[in-house]
C-alpha cells in the first residue's frame, strides 16, 4: 500500500474525520456505554473482515476511532474504506462522526543537543527512539519530540503541540486570546501557529497541511 499525502487524505477522507500526526480520526458521540459498545462490536466485526483494524477508545459518551496502515506506518487507502465503514455503521446507529473535537497532543523538547539527553527521556518514559521522535509502543502516552535550539536564556525548555482540523485552528486562536494569550507567529502557517498565555509560556497549534510528507 502507498503511503498518503495529508491533501489526498483531506480530499477523499469521508465527513467527519480529521487527519491528525500520522492517523485518521473521528469520534462518534453516543448515548451511554451501552451503545458505545455496539458500535464498537460492529467496527470489530468489520474491522475483521477487511483484517485491518483500528484503534478505538470506549467512553460513557463517544467513541474514538483512529485509523493507520502499520505495516506502512502512514495512512493508505485501506484506512480511508474502513473510515467509510465506521461512518456508515455510525449512521445505522443514529448518530454520525464528528472531529471539531478531536485533536492529539505531541510533546516538544527544545535542546541546544537534544541528542544528548534523548537516551534519558526514552528511559523514563519507556518509550522506542525514532530518530527524533520517542513513540509509546502501546500508543498511550503522548509522542515527544526533540528539537534543536539556541543555548540563550531564559528560554522555554518544554513546549506542546496541540494537532487539530485545520477548521479548527481560528476558532481556537480567538478563544486563546479573547482568554488573555497572545498570537506570537504566523510564520510557519498553515503548517503551525505559535501562542503564548499570559506569563509567556509557548504552545503550538499544528495542522496537516503545508508539509513535505504525510505528517
Amino acid at each position: 500500500m502507498t503511503e498518503l499525502t495529508g491533501q489526498q487524505i483531506a480530499d477523499q477522507a469521508p465527513a467527519g474525520w480529521v487527519y491528525l500526526l500520522g492517523g485518521l480520526q473521528t469520534r462518534i458521540r453516543t448515548a451511554d456505554f451501552a451503545a458505545g459498545l455496539a458500535i464498537v462490536d460492529a467496527v470489530g466485526a468489520a474491522a475483521e473482515a477487511m483484517d485491518h483494524h483500528p484503534d478505538l477508545d470506549l467512553r460513557y459518551t463517544h467513541v474514538d476511532v483512529r485509523l493507520t496502515s502499520h505495516d506502512v506506518g502512514a495512512v493508505t487507502a485501506r484506512d480511508l474504506r474502513l473510515a467509510r465503514t465506521v461512518s456508515g455503521i455510525a449512521a445505522d446507529a443514529g448518530t454520525a462522526t464528528e472531529c471539531a473535537t478531536v485533536s492529539r497532543l505531541e510533546l516538544a523538547l527544545d535542546s541546544p543537543e537534544f541528542g544528548a539527553v534523548l537516551p534519558f527521556w526514552g528511559a523514563v518514559l519507556a518509550m522506542a527512539s525514532a530518530g527524533d521522535e520517542l513513540r509509546d509502543p502501546f500508543g498511550v502516552l503522548p509522542a515527544v519530540w526533540l528539537q534543536e535550539s539556541g543555548s540563550a536564556e531564559p528560554r522555554q525548555r518544554w513546549h506542546p503541540d496541540v494537532w487539530v482540523d485545520p477548521a479548527q485552528v481560528q476558532p481556537r486562536i480567538d478563544a486563546a486570546v479573547a482568554a488573555g494569550g497572545t498570537l506570537v507567529s504566523d510564520a510557519e502557517a498553515p503548517s503551525f501557529w505559535v501562542l503564548a498565555d499570559p506569563q509567556g509560556n509557548k504552545v503550538c497549534l499544528c495542522t496537516w497541511q503545508a508539509r513535505t510528507t504525510g505528517d
